[in-house]
């Protein structure tokens, strides 16, 4: 059973037991020894797959060489073994928190991993690099790597579920910080009060503005999770060793829920699992067949459909206008409501055209499918016919499509909408889409297999062949890993790729 826990403001005079705050509240459930059902263990796996096919993707791209740089310029620390980089040899390690920052920006640098959406936005499988690196440090063996990354997500998923961030403009990694602390807590078997600061720290450490998500997007949004990883690191480093955090944290009159979101007079009801039970949530999220904002995934496969079947609705000259009837987060995140022109602009950076649904639906439509290099490409965003079909593509927001991405009834809750064809010669075309193809309820969903196809995929430029196996057959085998075989949960690059990426110089 789930346990919800009312959390509101308190003022000091109220003094506030510590038992009764939301952080040790985390902490408890990072703390429970209850095992890891079968189903989760199996889809934690999935998503280490998922996560090294999206590393290795990006292994040559500038924000990993920079991080991965950076990361390299720091020795193993003292207390345990060091961790290993994505692409680098397994013997060539490094400081814990420096592996979870390298890995952290490789994964999320195509934005082509899992994602949870409730109250919140999330990408749940940004726990998976800190844990880790912290599990190959310590030399944890596989089932305390699996029980870490169940808490994980489960802790970054129920706040998401609970408590909005984006409306006051904070960073969704705000809740990455305390569910990757109690993550580690998990691994570590850490007792309730050093979780408890872990988790404070884990908070106070990563609250950022959302402008890393607005406008002309940076590099910086790969880097933000990293960076969340990597405070949780050092936040648990701090707490083992005696260090306190600001308390209440969440329910402090100058905490965050208080100056940050909703104000002193908010309440939050943020479901935790009871003690004694499983932690489920990962079940609950989903991953990317294709690489662009999660909103985007139905809409892509959507296009392609309509595209393939119609290819007239690929001609701008057929086209008076496009209108995609969707959700609130869609429209005004990711589609026309954002009112960023950069969303309409050729010559706008990656990870500015990955949060424009305008931009993605008509090359979708023209390409009938998506791939995560040459979907992206200057030449592709620049062609004069996809410039005048994206420049009649707007969106709107529909109360019925809000409502059900709001819905909790997962069999409700959709990510999609309703796209109106305005042709040229006065007819319509509309249709619909609920949910992606690879989502749970999709017309396609994502099995073990298509995780191991998408990893192929990716990993088939930058890998040997017999590496993609070796990590395949380990991998599959994780709750049974020995602390040496968690050491090698990592994939190497082909002979020379590393060497030949530019290694960009710093302070370090």
């Amino acid at each position: 059973m789930t346990v919800t826990h009312h959390v509101r403001v308190h003022r000091s005079d109220e003094n506030l037991a510590r038992e009764d705050q939301l952080a040790w509240k985390i902490a408890e459930v990072a703390a429970d020894p209850v095992e890891v059902e079968q189903p989760v263990v199996d889809m934690i796996i999935n998503r280490i797959i998922d996560n090294a096919s999206v590393a290795a993707a990006s292994l040559t791209r500038a924000p990993i060489n920079a991080a991965r740089a950076q990361a390299f310029s720091h020795p193993v620390s003292t207390g345990g073994v060091g961790a290993n980089l994505f692409g680098a040899a397994l013997d060539r390690r490094t400081s814990p928190e420096w592996a979870a920052w390298a890995n952290g920006v490789a994964v999320r640098e195509l934005d082509y991993h899992d994602t949870f959406l409730a109250a919140e936005y999330s990408h749940p499988g940004d726990n998976i690099p800190p844990i880790l690196a912290v599990a190959q440090h310590v030399g944890a063996d596989g089932r305390a790597l699996v029980r870490g990354i169940a808490t994980g997500y489960e802790v970054q998923m129920d706040l998401v579920r609970a408590i909005c961030l984006h409306k006051h403009k904070i960073d969704h990694v705000a809740h990455l910080g305390p569910s990757a602390a109690a993550g580690i807590g998990t691994l570590l078997g850490l007792d309730v009060e050093t979780i408890y600061q872990a988790v404070g720290q884990g908070l106070h450490t990563t609250t950022a503005t959302r402008q890393s998500r607005k406008g002309e997007i940076s590099t910086w949004k790969a880097h933000a999770p990293a960076f969340a990883g990597k405070m949780a690191v050092e936040a648990v480093d701090r707490a083992m060793r005696g260090q306190t955090s600001p308390a209440p944290i969440y329910e402090g009159e100058d905490g965050v829920i208080a100056w940050m979101l909703d104000g002193k007079d908010a309440a939050y009801e943020v479901p935790l699992p009871a003690p004694g039970e499983a932690k489920r949530a990962i079940l609950d999220s989903y991953t990317k067949e294709h690489s662009a904002e999660y909103q985007a995934q139905a809409w892509i496969d959507l296009a392609r459909k309509l595209g393939t079947e119609n290819p007239a609705l690929r001609d701008p000259a057929n086209i008076a206008s496009i209108v995609l009837h969707t959700s609130h987060h869609t429209h005004y995140v990711i589609g026309s409501g954002a009112n960023d022109p950069q969303k309409y602009d050729p010559t706008a950076s990656r990870e500015t055209l990955d949060h424009s649904i305008p931009y993605i639906f008509a090359v979708a439509l023209q390409d009938g499918g998506w791939h995560h290099v040459d979907s992206y490409a200057p030449e592709r965003a620049g062609r004069e016919d996809t410039v005048a079909l994206w420049h009649k593509i707007t969106t709107a927001e529909d109360a019925e499509w809000t409502r059900r991405y709001h819905s909790e009834d997962p069999d409700v809750k959709a990510f999609g909408g309703r796209v109106e064809f305005h042709l040229t010669d006065g007819s319509t075309v509309v249709d619909e889409i609920a949910v992606a193809d690879a989502h749970p309820l999709g017309a396609r969903p994502f099995a073990r297999d298509n995780y191991i196809a998408k990893f192929r995929l990716l990993a088939e430029p930058v890998l040997e062949p017999a590496e993609i196996e070796r990590f395949l057959a380990l991998v599959q085998r994780l709750p049974e890993l020995t602390a040496d075989e968690v050491g090698e949960l990592s994939i190497i690059a082909k002979p020379g790729l590393l060497d030949a990426a530019p290694s960009p110089a710093g302070l370090f």
